[in-house]
């Protein structure tokens, strides 16, 4: 499947506002009134990645994924659309966020998605997905497909044009 540029549909990016004062600056990440309930939050988690660091792609089921990227550091995100029934099967969706651009990403279940620090620092990600990680009690098999783990994989990092 080759992909082109475009929206995907259920995508929603959002650039983040930040508040700025003399203790340091505040950002809201999430708000109820800006999200559909299907996608509320269910748990949270903020992860490191070193630079030059990818991780994914890879796509969930069932799981929306909710990132927010405000740094430090700056990441390239990737998102493909390859839902058979999506509108916009075929897209990408290729952005930069972080630091200099404190951005929100929802990422609906089936849209395969990666991101890779750009910077030159280990740089956060935070995720308030809408499934618990490997379900109730982690009883349950994780929601994940890992396509990072397929060398002939058609989404990768490397090959954005």
């Amino acid at each position: 499947m080759r992909f082109k540029t475009g929206p995907i549909d259920g995508v929603v990016l959002k650039e983040l506002k930040v508040h700025t004062d003399r203790r340091g600056w505040l950002s809201e990440l999430f708000r109820s009134d800006n999200v559909k309930p299907e996608f509320f939050p269910v748990m949270g988690y903020v992860s490191a990645t070193r630079p030059g660091v990818a991780r994914g792609p890879h796509e969930h089921r069932m799981q929306a994924d909710f990132f927010c990227f405000v740094g430090p550091s700056m990441f390239r995100v990737v998102c493909w659309d390859s839902r058979k029934n999506s509108p916009t099967c075929g897209n990408k969706i290729v952005t930069e966020g972080g630091e200099d651009r404190p951005i929100s990403l929802l990422v609906p279940p089936g849209v395969v998605h990666a991101y890779t620090n750009i910077g030159s620092t280990e740089g956060w990600v935070m995720n308030f997905p809408n499934a618990l990680y490997g379900g109730k009690g982690r009883a349950e098999e994780v929601d994940e497909i890992r396509h990072e783990d397929d060398p002939e994989t058609v989404f990768r990092m490397d090959d954005l044009s």
